[in-house]
Protein backbone atom coordinates (compact mmCIF):
# COMPACT_ATOMS: atom_id res chain seq x y z
CA UNK A 1 0.00 0.00 0.00
CA UNK A 2 1.29 3.68 -1.24
CA UNK A 3 2.07 5.64 1.86
CA UNK A 4 2.77 9.54 1.76
CA UNK A 5 3.01 12.16 4.61
CA UNK A 6 1.67 15.63 3.36
CA UNK A 7 0.66 18.79 5.16
CA UNK A 8 -2.15 21.10 4.28
CA UNK A 9 -3.80 24.76 5.32
CA UNK A 10 -7.67 24.20 5.13
CA UNK A 11 -9.90 27.46 4.42
CA UNK A 12 -13.31 28.54 3.59
CA UNK A 13 -12.70 30.00 0.17
CA UNK A 14 -10.38 30.34 -3.17
CA UNK A 15 -9.78 33.85 -2.70
CA UNK A 16 -8.70 33.17 0.53
CA UNK A 17 -6.38 30.15 -0.39
CA UNK A 18 -4.88 32.11 -2.67
CA UNK A 19 -3.89 35.03 -1.00
CA UNK A 20 -2.33 32.59 1.72
CA UNK A 21 -0.06 30.38 -0.91
CA UNK A 22 1.38 34.22 -2.68
CA UNK A 23 2.26 34.58 1.29
CA UNK A 24 4.35 31.23 1.01
CA UNK A 25 5.66 32.12 -2.59
CA UNK A 26 6.80 35.09 -1.27
CA UNK A 27 9.04 32.79 1.56
CA UNK A 28 6.30 32.92 4.53
CA UNK A 29 6.59 29.70 7.16
CA UNK A 30 3.79 27.53 6.15
CA UNK A 31 3.33 26.03 9.91
CA UNK A 32 2.88 30.30 11.46
CA UNK A 33 0.10 30.50 8.38
CA UNK A 34 -1.50 26.80 9.02
CA UNK A 35 -1.74 27.80 12.65
CA UNK A 36 -3.22 31.33 12.04
CA UNK A 37 -5.25 30.66 9.44
CA UNK A 38 -6.22 26.40 8.92
CA UNK A 39 -10.14 25.62 9.51
CA UNK A 40 -8.13 22.08 10.24
CA UNK A 41 -7.76 20.81 13.71
CA UNK A 42 -4.03 20.23 11.89
CA UNK A 43 -3.58 23.52 12.58
CA UNK A 44 -2.26 22.93 15.88
CA UNK A 45 0.99 20.63 14.37
CA UNK A 46 1.70 23.30 11.76
CA UNK A 47 -0.93 21.68 9.12
CA UNK A 48 0.74 18.44 9.66
CA UNK A 49 -1.24 15.62 8.91
CA UNK A 50 1.36 12.94 9.36
CA UNK A 51 1.58 9.73 7.68
CA UNK A 52 -1.49 7.68 5.95
CA UNK A 53 -2.22 5.75 2.92
CA UNK A 54 -3.26 6.42 -0.08
CA UNK A 55 -7.53 5.70 -0.09
CA UNK A 56 -7.23 7.25 3.25
CA UNK A 57 -8.25 10.94 2.18
CA UNK A 58 -11.14 11.98 0.05
CA UNK A 59 -9.74 11.76 -3.48
CA UNK A 60 -9.04 14.97 -4.80
CA UNK A 61 -6.63 15.16 -1.84
CA UNK A 62 -5.21 12.10 -2.38
CA UNK A 63 -4.63 13.02 -6.29
CA UNK A 64 -2.58 15.47 -5.31
CA UNK A 65 -0.81 13.68 -2.79
CA UNK A 66 -0.23 10.64 -4.60
CA UNK A 67 0.02 12.29 -8.33
CA UNK A 68 2.00 15.84 -8.03
CA UNK A 69 5.54 17.05 -7.38
CA UNK A 70 6.79 16.70 -3.58
CA UNK A 71 7.83 19.47 -1.59
CA UNK A 72 5.84 22.15 -4.04
CA UNK A 73 2.50 23.95 -2.90
CA UNK A 74 0.03 23.08 -4.62
CA UNK A 75 -2.78 25.51 -5.98
CA UNK A 76 -6.00 25.64 -3.99
CA UNK A 77 -7.96 21.80 -4.32
CA UNK A 78 -11.39 22.23 -3.69
CA UNK A 79 -13.51 19.31 -1.35
CA UNK A 80 -16.42 19.03 0.82
CA UNK A 81 -14.22 20.21 3.87
CA UNK A 82 -13.10 23.47 1.78
CA UNK A 83 -9.40 24.30 -0.31
CA UNK A 84 -6.86 23.20 0.68
CA UNK A 85 -3.23 24.24 -0.11
CA UNK A 86 -1.03 21.09 0.23
CA UNK A 87 2.32 20.06 0.23
CA UNK A 88 3.51 16.58 0.23
CA UNK A 89 6.67 16.30 2.75
CA UNK A 90 7.51 12.68 0.99
CA UNK A 91 6.05 9.47 -0.58
CA UNK A 92 6.39 5.59 -1.10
Amino acid sequence: MKTASARHILVKSKDEAEAIKKKLAKGADFATLARKHSTCPSKRQGGNLGEFQRGDMVKAFDDVVFKKPVLTVHDPVKTKFGYHLIETIYRD
